[in-house]
């Protein structure tokens, strides 16, 4: 058997993207951070007859890259490109601070 060494240790600790495990643990049960209340806030706006709303923030709690996805009956006749168009404008301030985003848009199923 190995001895136990704190660097060892260590790499065992190590959770996603190397954040420490209880790190990840907390991000994972924490409400909702200030960008994905910003965020949401944004959207409920932009998109008043959205049906669901969620954003989560993917880069670890940092506010880096989001991850939305929004269901609404203004995505209705218009091809995904155009949803994810209408998505970025309603975001476009918010958009210069981060690095990434990933948009699923979806009409309501009546």
């Amino acid at each position: 058997m190995a001895a136990w060494s704190p660097a060892a240790t260590a790499s065992l600790l190590r959770g996603i993207r190397g954040l420490p495990l209880l790190h990840c643990a907390r991000r994972m049960f924490a409400s909702q951070t200030e960008g994905e209340l910003k965020v949401t806030q944004i959207l409920k706006e932009k998109f008043p007859q959205a049906t669901a709303i969620k954003v989560t923030d993917i880069s670890g709690g940092c506010g880096a890259m989001y991850e939305i996805q929004i269901e609404s009956e203004e995505f209705k006749e218009k091809r995904t490109v155009q949803q994810h168009q209408m998505v970025n404008q309603a975001l476009k301030e918010e958009i210069k601070g981060m690095h990434g985003l990933r948009i699923f848009t979806s009409v309501p199923k009546h």
